[in-house]
């Protein structure tokens, strides 16, 4: 790198400079809005960022990754607490919903779902992101537990799929305007079961 180089930069050893990586996540963001999930690319981020593309793979090890922390930055679900496990899922989904429905953030992970099908680094990005969030989705299942609405027994995580299962389907599929309570029947069939009374 040349001397004039080295000086155009802020960067940037192994460790993230927080400004430096705002910037590059801003510019991701910035080329997304501009040339879509199409024109994406970790040279065109490179470029707006004015950050050199090493730097970039340091931090992000693929383009999956960069857009994964470019959707966690756009995410904003509540995550209810109603003291009733079907509210705080029906809420919750509905919120998600509203999120990928009403913001870019629901073509990115669209997309992000799609190149994981041919893309092993993407498909690595993405269950490393889903293992969070499956994590996160079932501590409504574990205040549910520790009130007594659900067996002990239950396995948040196998709960927090079937949930997850249901909400990627609507995305892939872009059902997101799925009305209220056809949401939750589905709920009430994941928490109550299907047998009969």
């Amino acid at each position: 790198m040349g001397e004039a180089a080295a000086r155009g930069r802020k960067s940037i050893g192994a460790k993230r400079n927080p400004e430096s990586a705002d910037a590059i996540v801003e510019a991701a963001e910035a080329v997304l809005r501009e040339a879509g999930y199409a024109g994406f690319s970790i040279e065109a981020v490179a470029r707006r960022a004015r950050a050199g593309k090493p730097t970039i793979y340091r931090w992000w090890p693929s383009k999956a990754a960069l857009l994964i922390e470019v959707y966690q930055r756009q995410k904003r679900v509540e995550t209810p607490d109603t003291g009733n496990v079907e509210d705080d899922l029906v809420g919750f989904l509905r919120n998600l919903f509203a999120h990928w429905r009403d913001t870019p953030s629901g073509n990115i992970f669209r997309s992000l779902v799609a190149e994981a099908q041919s893309d092993e680094t993407a498909a690595t990005a993405l269950a490393e992101y889903s293992k969070g969030r499956r994590s996160h989705t079932g501590l409504m299942i574990e205040r549910a537990k520790a009130r007594g609405e659900v067996a002990a027994d239950t396995d948040a995580a196998i709960v927090a799929d079937l949930i997850a299962s249901y909400a990627w389907r609507h995305l892939l599929t872009n059902r997101l305007d799925e009305d209220e309570a056809t949401i939750r029947t589905a709920v009430r069939y994941v928490v109550r079961g299907i047998g009969p009374a």
